[in-house]
């Protein structure tokens, strides 16, 4: 589990609550702030208005779920994948590339294995960049849709909150006549403008943020594999390869990997 994550949500709501009850009330204006016409209004036309938008039910409720993968930790590294690579650089150079077969029965990552596999078959290169940098845009392609979604939604929370409090203030100004009823129905017109405003701060905007940077990670890591695939299939100095692939890393985490020690590069 991703518990920056979890901490981050948590503390939101926190400080909502917070805020709210250390008022003159304390405790007990946090029923002011539950109305549910206004969470009707607000949720429910946001939700609404983004199955409009939706290309398919299935492909809404997909997005719907995408919410758990911001729960959770991406356990994979640049570092990691470097090593790997270096490792099958290694083989090859040792054994030949028909050797990499074997070794491809050990790999984790789709992705990766995949690569290999072109190589020990013997594909163009070019070609295997091709297929491989396809499947990347396709990935990029379906992590954008998702991320889409929640910006989607974070513009329609808010949107559909002015809304709500329109409703409540020309409900206000109908009953004008009876001076009790305008501070409770103005409150009630503002509680939408908040129930916008939390769904996109709490959730929508972090949400799309987060996916956008698991993305960025996750191509990152791919591109990587792409070049020390392809430079192990032109005959690369294991070395040459390993410094290659470090230059995707920053110059702190790039110093720290080396000064760890690299595979056996001989």
């Amino acid at each position: 589990m991703d518990k920056a994550s979890i901490i981050g949500l948590v503390l939101c709501i926190v400080m909502v609550i917070f805020g709210i009850i250390t008022g003159d009330k304390g405790v007990a204006a946090l029923v002011d702030f539950v109305d549910p016409t206004s969470a009707f209004i607000t949720l429910g036309g946001a939700f609404a208005s983004i199955l409009i938008m939706a290309p398919s039910l299935k492909g809404y409720v997909n997005n719907l779920k995408s919410f758990s993968l911001v729960l959770k930790e991406i356990p994979s590294n640049e570092e990691d994948t470097i090593r790997s690579i270096i490792e099958l650089s290694n083989v090859a150079r040792k054994e030949g590339l028909l050797a990499l077969e074997e070794a491809a029965n050990g790999i984790d990552d789709e992705f990766l294995k995949k690569g290999v596999l072109l190589i020990v078959d013997g594909t163009d290169p070019e070609l295997v960049r091709s297929i491989l940098e396809t499947e990347l845009n396709c990935i990029e392609t379906r992590h954008a849709s998702t991320v889409s979604f929640w910006d989607s939604l974070g513009a329609m929370g808010p949107a559909w909150g002015m809304i709500g409090t329109l409703i409540g203030l020309i409900n206000m100004l109908q009953g004008l006549d009876d001076p009790t009823t305008i501070g409770p129905s103005m409150a009630v017109a503002l509680i939408t403008t908040l129930y916008g405003s939390v769904l996109a701060n709490w959730i929508c905007i972090p949400i799309a943020t987060k996916l956008k940077a698991n993305n960025t990670k996750e191509i990152m890591i791919k591109e990587v594999m792409v070049e020390g695939l392809l430079s192990i299939q032109a005959g690369e100095n294991p070395r040459v390869i390993e410094e290659k692939l470090k230059s995707f890393l920053s110059p702190s985490r790039r110093a720290a990997m080396s000064e760890q020690g690299g595979e056996d590069i001989g």
